[in-house]
């Protein structure tokens, strides 16, 4: 017999990896694009999830953005289907906010959700790649974003409504899946927007990394990867500390919450800073810039008397000893 390609065995074992902790009869949905990536992914669980006893399927999000963009959801759902698994294909109204990928991406996202729920899924499968994984990691240090947008994609997350997003391909090269098709004699369809300068992450992907890797030389995907799972854990840690701490210095308030003056300045400033962002978090929903955390962090540390901060959805105000939150 002939041996097993090895790319399709690294990629066929890093969705088995993935699967591992789910019990027995769950159901898992992959999100099938038509691409090499989510084709990959789709192929290899479409293996491994009837050997774990799990039950598989595939959902095409047709954004609509395209001509064409029907045939080519169809043609994915075929696909999946010769492949073995369930396929279905979810029309979506893509709206402007936030630029047409971020728009494009929460649509996607909310549209895969309500499936996973309908279905009774425990998992969606992902398929981004360690190349994804980089340019991720270069955008957010681009933007300035911190640490928490240079941890990246988590390999998989549970959502509040209990349902996992898993990635099990963040530590496979795109070029290993476009290999694992070739070797599989499955037709890749190419996203034409994966090739338009317009956007930034093909910037990247084109001009970027290529660069770097020419004058640094090879490697620097996996090591902005590695970055990213570093980065990870110490976040881990820091929050973990956080939970620990928080409890005992946080307080309902009138319409909101406070956070003890004297208990935040003990605290060192990185400490200090992810309270404050959880805090605004966990209470009303928002995410917390570094300006802003920092303008409300000077309420502790430089505090001359001055007065509220507006911040997303709340403001921030000294009064008696403690921080207050209060929702507009």
């Amino acid at each position: 017999m002939p041996s097993l390609s090895p790319v399709i065995a690294e990629i066929r074992l890093a969705v088995r990896t993935a699967l591992a902790d789910l019990p027995e009869g769950a159901r898992v949905l992959v999100a099938l694009s038509g691409g090499a990536d989510s084709l990959a992914l789709a192929a290899a669980t479409a293996f491994e999830a009837p050997k774990r006893g799990l039950l598989a399927e595939s959902i095409t999000i047709d954004h609509g953005l395209q001509d064409g963009s029907d045939d080519v959801a169809a043609r994915a759902a075929r696909v999946a289907a010769d492949l073995g698994l369930g396929a279905g294909v979810i029309r979506v109204d893509v709206g402007a906010e936030g630029g047409p990928e971020a728009a494009a991406r929460d649509a996607r996202y909310r549209a895969l959700a309500d499936a996973a729920r309908d279905a009774g899924a425990a998992a969606v499968l992902l398929g981004h790649t360690l190349d994804d994984q980089a340019e991720t990691v270069l955008l957010g240090l681009a933007r300035g974003a911190g640490a928490a947008s240079l941890q990246g994609m988590a390999p998989s997350r549970e959502d509040e409504d209990g349902l996992r997003w898993v990635r099990p391909l963040l530590g496979v090269r795109r070029s290993t899946t476009r290999d694992f098709c070739a070797a599989s004699a499955l037709d890749v369809w190419d996203d034409p927007h994966n090739t338009e300068d317009r956007f930034a992450r093909v910037r990247v992907r084109e001009r970027v990394l290529p660069v770097l890797e020419s004058e640094l030389g090879p490697g620097i995907a996996e090591a902005l990867a590695r970055t990213a799972e570093q980065l990870r854990e110490d976040a881990e840690a820091f929050d973990e500390m956080i939970h620990e701490t928080i409890e005992d210095i946080v307080e309902h308030a009138e319409a909101g919450i406070s956070v003890s003056v004297a208990a935040l300045a003990a605290n060192p400033a990185a400490l200090r800073n992810r309270i404050i962002r959880l805090v605004v978090d966990s209470e009303f929903g928002a995410s917390l810039t570094r300006l802003q955390t920092v303008e409300v962090a000077r309420l502790v540390t430089d505090w001359t008397g001055q007065g509220p901060i507006d911040l997303p959805g709340c403001s921030a105000v000294r009064s008696g000893g403690r921080i207050v939150f209060a929702a507009r």
